[in-house]
């Protein structure tokens, strides 16, 4: 556990070099479909073996054990209502916010999560992500939604 967390921390410094430096020879908005070339694949690759056969809730609940070992603390709720699949994330810990300001980003939420969100979004156009709440904009958690058409299991 404690070398993924090594792992994670490396990867998380080096996206937001990675970022900063595209930023700065080519404006945010090109180092943001940078970042994104092969990021919706990855997306993939990562998510597919928790939720292809499962709920959103139990593919979720499944993943709790990849977050812990990232440093986070996550818990997950099933909100799945009116024919949709949908669950709400909640991660109580949020190991980028000082992190990004190493970097001189106010906070991480542009780098990491709203690039989650659209890397989730173009890896698997039947499910809506977003973010609802931001611990980065003073609340006590980061909440984070998904849903799809719920389909018989």
């Amino acid at each position: 556990m404690e070398n993924d967390n090594k792992d994670f921390l490396t990867a998380t410094h080096q996206k937001f070099s990675k970022f900063k430096e595209l930023s700065e020879q080519s404006g945010a908005e090109y180092a943001w479909e940078k970042m994104l070339e092969g990021f919706p694949e990855q997306q993939q690759h990562r998510m597919t073996p928790f939720i292809a056969n499962a709920t959103l809730a139990e593919g979720f609940t499944r993943a709790i054990p990849f977050f812990r070992s990232a440093g986070m603390e996550m818990e997950v709720v099933d909100i799945s209502n009116r024919n949709q699949d949908a669950v709400i994330e909640i991660q109580k810990y949020c190991p980028y916010l000082e992190i990004c300001k190493e970097y001189g980003f106010e906070t991480p939420c542009h780098v990491i999560c709203e690039m989650d969100i659209e890397a989730t979004s173009r890896a698997f156009p039947e499910m809506k992500g977003e973010i609802l709440s931001r611990q980065a904009f003073g609340s006590c958690v980061c909440l984070f939604k998904y849903e799809r058409a719920a389909k018989e299991m």
